[in-house]
């Protein structure tokens, strides 16, 4: 489900700073962004995971919507959808922990796109 979990140093990673990266992977597309529209780009925790959170969502979102298009499995993207969530806040549960973590494949492609350092 993680991999490569680290903690991040305390000076990297202020309450705030863990707040935020909680509500990033919570609260959807819009907490990242703010984080990554705001003087919060600079600082490196908060920015890691709101770009990590924002492409992740993204991927699930197109996900569900294609395979709502196919109608037997369609009907079950609600159950996929609580799935999805619930393991959304358990990253944000290790965000909040102060955690950096790789979700597979999102993190790798964020990299490759010259996201994540």
């Amino acid at each position: 489900m993680l991999t490569n979990i680290r903690k991040a140093p305390a000076e990297e990673a202020g309450d705030q700073d863990r707040l935020m990266a909680l509500l990033a992977y919570i609260i959807g597309i819009i907490v990242p962004l703010i984080i990554l529209l705001t003087d919060m780009k600079n600082r490196p925790f908060p920015k890691y995971h709101a770009v990590q959170a924002l492409v992740a969502q993204v991927a699930l979102t197109v996900i569900f919507f294609a395979l709502g298009l196919i109608p037997i499995i369609g009907c079950i993207t609600p159950l996929l959808g609580l799935a999805a969530f619930v393991l959304f806040v358990y990253y944000g549960i290790q965000a909040y922990q102060g955690n950096y973590f790789e979700i597979p494949g999102i993190t790798a492609f964020a990299r490759q796109q010259g996201w994540l350092s």
